[in-house]
């Protein structure tokens, strides 16, 4: 879908997923990206697609309506940089 989506849909994606977005996967259809591997939105692009910064060092994009994914509870404000930069580093 990401290619398709309207201004309005993009804007709204952008808005929903902001950079240090914590993600978890659902289903992608790409080798070496399991159910459960989780990640940090990095941006989102002009066609709404969540770049991703993913813990098995990838860095491929996710689409909303074509790859299944959450959005993890948001640490703590206090401890969410340590944990930014702990996930980063992974």
């Amino acid at each position: 879908m990401g290619i398709w989506n309207s201004q309005a849909e993009v804007e709204n994606i952008k808005k929903r997923y902001t950079a240090g977005t914590r993600i978890e996967l659902d289903y992608m259809d790409k080798e070496n990206m399991p159910a459960g591997l989780k990640g940090i939105v990095d941006h989102v692009d002009d066609q709404g697609q969540l770049h991703m910064i993913w813990e098995n060092g990838r860095s491929l994009a996710l689409i909303p309506g074509l790859d299944s994914f959450h959005v993890l509870p948001q640490p703590k404000q206090e401890h969410m940089d340590t944990a930014l930069e702990d996930e980063m580093e992974r």
